[in-house]
């Protein structure tokens, strides 16, 4: 920057943009903390939630719906499966695919961790009307288009 241009701590823009990335961040830590006594991280509850609401997805369609590499799915898929918290297996059509499901054990530690996230969502946002909350979330998914790539 030269001398003649606007730096940006005056800026509100700045300022809320600061705040966003800081609560996301404090969210971000508050969750691994609470999830921590049932010895999870939250990229594994990630999974978890999906896997219940998407039985059978593919590591690829995972992968997408996470918005991550498929290598960071091929190094947390067998942490868990070792857990016995999810199975792969392949798909009767194209043995090149692994179709992704919970056992047992993964849904019911799921519905665990639902609680422990609930109560933090409760806790953060708790305090706001419906109409904020809805606010917030349009603002956020805003946010999030913008920065897609592509």
């Amino acid at each position: 920057m030269n001398s003649k241009q606007e730096l940006p701590w005056d800026n509100p823009r700045f300022h809320n943009w600061v705040a966003v990335a800081r609560a996301c961040h404090s969210v971000e830590r508050a969750l691994a903390a609470a999830l921590a006594p049932l010895d999870l991280k939250p990229a594994q509850l990630d999974v978890l939630m999906n896997l219940y609401r998407h039985p059978g997805m593919s590591q690829h369609d995972l992968a997408r719906k996470l918005l991550v590499g498929r290598s960071n799915i091929t190094m947390l898929l067998p942490q868990m499966e070792s857990r016995k918290l999810l199975r792969r297996e392949g798909d009767c059509k194209d043995k090149r695919i692994l179709r992704l499901s919970l056992t047992s054990e993964g849904e019911a530690l799921l519905m665990e961790a639902l609680k422990v996230h609930m109560a933090l969502i409760e806790k953060v946002m708790g305090h706001s009307t419906p109409d904020e909350c809805k606010m917030i979330g349009d603002h956020m998914r805003r946010i999030a288009e913008a920065l897609k790539l592509g």
